[in-house]
């Protein structure tokens, strides 16, 4: 099943509105009917920050593959085009990326190598940059909260003690989220329901893992909250009529504020409340759960 693109469905307000007291952002009045029985999360940005930073890989390797093709443009300007490519894109699987990038070496003259070759490069670097990290929580020398976007830990524990049933599906490979939520200590709370890319990029999507849910668990889209930081969870979330949280997380300071292009983006996508983490979790399981605004 192909990852939809972004598409601007929503309009963003000028002027926020908030819960009162709180950094919890209402777009939209209406809150869930009943408690959601059904959370999905992605991983990367909206509970980990193992792989902050990605951007910053990617973005400098495929600019360097696109240099070495025949009709290539100036070093700024193929930065320029691939920013814009990349950052379109995020959401989706990294495949989708690499994609593109084919395309755009195609397009220069040049004979591009397989998407997946491309991403298995990329991943390489990725993984350089991010071994200390990964290392640092296996060892025990890197506290977990460091590598966590903060209160993640207090919305699992408070949505698992209300008897919600926690879900995980990235566009990171599947054993990478498998292993790297097991380092974060995420793997308790949704145990054999953590869900990722796969080899075959068409046979895995975060729309067809929602559509799982529900058909295995004979409920209805107003049955499932979604919790993210990229635009596919969020649309595909309110494609079956659930409620999205969008977390416009600032993955470099943890400074408590919204990444503001994320906030835009999300709401865009269709967001009904926006959170820049999850400091203020029991407020907001107290709104879900129909306390008072």
């Amino acid at each position: 099943m192909i990852e939809r693109d972004y598409q601007q469905t929503h309009a963003v307000p000028t002027v926020p509105s908030y819960l009162p007291g709180t950094a919890i952002e209402i777009v939209r009045t209406d809150r869930p009917a009943r408690p959601p029985a059904h959370a999905l999360f992605d991983f990367d940005g909206t509970l980990s920050l193992i792989r902050e930073g990605w951007q910053q890989v990617m973005i400098p390797q495929m600019v360097s593959w696109l240099m070495e093709t025949p009709r290539h443009e100036s070093e700024a300007e193929l930065r320029r085009v691939v920013v814009e490519f990349v950052t379109r894109l995020t959401g989706k699987q990294t495949i989708y990326q690499m994609i593109r990038l084919a395309e755009e070496i195609r397009l220069r003259g040049g004979t591009p190598l397989a998407p997946l070759d491309y991403k298995a490069e990329y991943h390489d670097l990725l993984m350089a940059r991010i071994d200390a990290r990964r290392r640092g929580l296996a060892d025990g020398t890197l506290f977990r909260d460091a590598l966590l976007v903060p209160g993640s830990l207090d919305i699992l524990a408070g949505l698992h003690e209300r008897g919600v049933a926690l879900y995980i599906a990235s566009g990171t490979d599947e054993a990478y989220v498998l292993e790297e939520a097991r380092l974060l200590g995420l793997d308790t709370f949704m145990s054999g329901r953590i869900y990722g890319a796969q080899a075959d990029y068409a046979s895995f999507s975060k729309e067809q893992v929602i559509q799982n849910i529900l058909t295995e668990n004979r409920v209805e889209g107003t049955d499932l909250v979604a919790f993210g930081d990229g635009y596919v969870e969020i649309a595909d979330c309110k494609a079956v009529g659930g409620f999205a949280v969008a977390v416009a997380s600032d993955e470099t300071a943890r400074s408590g504020r919204c990444d503001a292009w994320k906030r835009e983006r999300l709401i865009g996508a269709g967001a009904d409340i926006v959170i820049p983490d999850y400091r203020e979790s029991a407020a907001l399981l107290d709104y879900l759960w129909g306390g008072e605004a």
